[in-house]
């Protein structure tokens, strides 16, 4: 922050949602929850089949993902090493509404974790949520109000903070 510039203006990481989404229960899914759990260090959750898709053979309820929150420095860690290996370059569209941004890699072992055979590859899902200070005034328990749509963040907003923090580039179209 400069000396004249508002410290409540300021754009950082609320979280990192990182999802490997298997499509089925089982020992795959279980896999996939220990290259997640070798990640970050936390217990992943599993996530269910909202309704029964007969095509993919899967049934609602089932567990077909696992997915962990990560917060504060290990969460910008994680960021840091997804965005190396997309070697820093993310399409526009990329960036919602909302001022969040995900992308995906296709080997989590470029993320620097040792191949296991046992194991096998996993692709994974990086979402990235992004606040002002103050935010908390939407999730308080004692006088909750709303944000303010002058201190909500951006599309451009989170462009910008990307280009700043990483050195980014913003594409329009997949190379």
């Amino acid at each position: 922050m400069a000396d004249g510039e508002n410290p409540m203006r300021g754009v950082r990481v609320a979280k990192l949602v990182l999802n490997i989404s298997v499509g089925e229960s089982g020992d795959r899914l279980t896999k996939a929850a220990k290259v997640l759990e070798q990640l970050t260090g936390q217990q992943p959750i599993f996530s269910k089949a909202r309704y029964t898709v007969r095509s993919f053979s899967i049934r609602r309820n089932e567990k077909i993902a696992a997915h962990v929150t990560v917060r504060g420095e290990k969460a910008m860690q994680l960021i840091e090493s997804g965005l190396k290996v997309k070697e820093y370059e993310l399409l526009k569209g990329n960036f919602s509404d909302t001022g969040t941004f995900g992308f995906g890699i296709s080997e989590h072992i470029d993320l620097g974790i040792k191949y296991d055979p046992s194991t096998g590859i996993f692709g994974m899902d990086f979402f990235v949520v992004l606040e002002r200070p103050g935010y908390r005034v939407s999730r308080r328990r004692k006088c909750r109000t709303k944000v303010g749509a002058r201190h909500k963040l951006t599309k451009d907003d989170a462009k910008k903070w990307f280009q700043s923090t990483f050195e980014g580039v913003l594409l329009d179209k997949p190379h």
